[in-house]
């Protein structure tokens, strides 16, 4: 997959997430989630596009680790929402968990793989 093809993945993963959100019953509860949800799946995309940019090794692999765990942040809210049964699109919700999840995979093979060829321990 190019940069800019995950670049495009980590948007429409945001848009996606976003319209999930909008269709979610307000309340102050689920509204606090929500805005969790919307932070991090947005920063992943936002993210990344920054990784695209870095001007070293190290800064791309820092970079690269907020991406990861902004993509787990994600999958954790996903996660949560589908645990307390709330009212919603459950197949949306269940390839919001899939996709988060491949994201997290992504991102994660990408930090083992820069650390490699950097020969980096930690």
């Amino acid at each position: 997959m190019t940069k800019e093809e995950l670049k495009n993945r980590t948007k429409q993963f945001a848009l996606n997430v976003f319209k999930f959100l909008m269709s979610l019953d307000n309340c102050k509860a689920v509204d606090v989630i929500s805005f969790q949800l919307f932070k991090s799946s947005s920063s992943v995309a936002a993210n990344y596009r920054a990784v695209c940019r870095g001007k070293s090794s190290a800064d791309f692999l820092n970079k690269l680790k907020i991406v990861d765990e902004e993509a787990d942040e994600s999958l954790f809210w996903l996660e949560f929402i589908k645990g307390l049964e709330l009212k919603c699109d459950n197949v949306e919700l269940e390839k919001l968990i899939k996709e988060a999840d491949e994201l997290v995979a992504i991102f994660s093979a990408g930090i083992k793989t820069v650390k490699e060829k950097n020969n980096i321990k930690n």
